[in-house]
């Protein structure tokens, strides 16, 4: 992976270069920022870029043996750390190795990988991802062992929010005491997941959106789609990629996602009445049983409506993020988000989102959601101004 194949990103990939060119290279380094603002393939870029034999001011060449294993990635001095789960065919004691060739699979499939590609790649979405002590075990007998072509060994470590915390001492004593000559990038969502004494060792480079013309002008040049389509795929996507993609080849999911809120709130409004409360029930049942990341996925898009109902009630229409199709879906819906119940219901949806991640019965937790929502969509403004 070369700078140049990476979507904007000018002043961090400026940055990184630098680092390079001031010989100036931290030891342990964290990549901060959504999946779809291109974290994974620029700590993989700088890697590349460090390890090149003939780089140029701005870019590895592409060319010299180092740089052909890399973007490939089997160069024997980088090494990848991943969240991982057992499978049929890896029944115990799962680690990055045992999953390389798929990882390497699904990375040059899409750069712009996200956790929830990664475990459907794996056929794995219903199981809870880590990064186990046995990893850990693997990472310290992989450094021990002395650069076989490059200047550094590389041990790039993604999604470290999924750290077992039984592994976060072997993790924590190697940062602290690095063999010579390693490089430790971590690439990271979501700093306050990590743990604290990590967070404290490393480097940050924050990895900002994708701007919206430089995304309008990515997408113009792979899709052939129009103009208006482009544009309404860019201000959905909030300047990442991976979000493009997904709105582009999945629209209709967008609008199954939308369906189902807007089902689930009508039940929730209407819940005293006879037999919703049974047709709840129902949809508590079947949103038990779509998987953790389709769960979280849907807590994410329920999210974001809200936001724009409360947009579409307050704020001005300009910064309101939604196609035509969907404004002219929640209209109706709207007027139920407003100052006496946003703040709430945004909260309940982040605590569920997180209680997910935790691993928590589903089912409890969204009939427990849909009770308290039933409450909340009820108060009205009015009430904000009274309390």
């Amino acid at each position: 992976m070369r700078f140049s194949e990476i979507i904007g990103q000018q002043e961090a990939k400026q940055r990184l270069i630098q680092t390079v060119k001031n010989q100036r290279i931290s030891h342990a380094q964290l990549f901060l920022g959504k999946a779809g603002y291109g974290s994974l393939p620029l700590a993989i870029a700088y890697a590349q870029y460090i390890s090149c034999k003939s780089k140029s001011e701005n870019d590895a060449c592409g060319n010299c043996p180092s740089c052909v294993k890399y973007q490939k990635l089997i160069h024997p001095d980088l090494h990848f750390v991943f969240p991982v789960a057992t499978t049929k065919s890896v029944a115990k004691n799962p680690t990055s190795d045992k999953f390389i060739e798929k990882w390497r699979e699904a990375f040059l499939e899409n750069p712009y990988l996200q956790l929830s590609d990664w475990t459907k790649h794996l056929e794995i979405e219903n199981k809870q991802v880590s990064i186990n002590v046995v990893e850990c075990n693997e990472i310290i007998k992989k450094l021990s062992l002395k650069p076989y072509e490059s200047e550094y060994k590389v041990m790039l470590i993604w999604m470290p929010e999924k750290l077992h915390h039984a592994a976060a001492p072997k993790l924590l004593k190697i940062l602290e005491e690095p063999p010579n000559k390693t490089l430790f990038l971590l690439v990271a969502e979501d700093a306050e997941q990590l743990i604290p004494t990590i967070l404290s060792r490393l480097q940050m480079l924050k990895i900002a959106r994708i701007s919206d013309e430089t995304l309008f002008n990515t997408l113009s040049s792979r899709f052939d789609l129009p103009q208006e389509k482009i544009n309404n795929v860019v201000q959905l996507a909030e300047g990442n990629y991976a979000n493009a993609l997904k709105i582009i080849d999945k629209n209709e999911t967008n609008e199954q996602h939308l369906e189902y809120f807007l089902n689930w709130m009508r039940m929730c409004f209407v819940i005293q009445k006879e037999g919703v409360m049974q047709e709840l029930l129902q949809w508590v049942e079947e949103t038990s049983r779509i998987g953790r990341e389709n769960q979280k996925q849907f807590l994410a898009f329920a999210l974001r409506i809200c936001r724009e109902c409360l947009l579409l009630n307050y704020g001005d229409e300009a910064l309101v993020r939604l196609g035509a199709n969907e404004v002219s879906s929640v209209s109706k819906f709207a007027p139920f988000v407003n100052s006496a119940n946003a703040v709430e219901l945004t909260e309940e949806l982040n605590a569920a989102y997180t209680e997910i991640e935790r691993n928590i019965n589903a089912k409890i937790l969204f009939l427990d959601l849909s009770l308290k929502i039933a409450k909340l969509i009820r108060k009205k403004p009015e009430e904000a101004l009274s309390s």
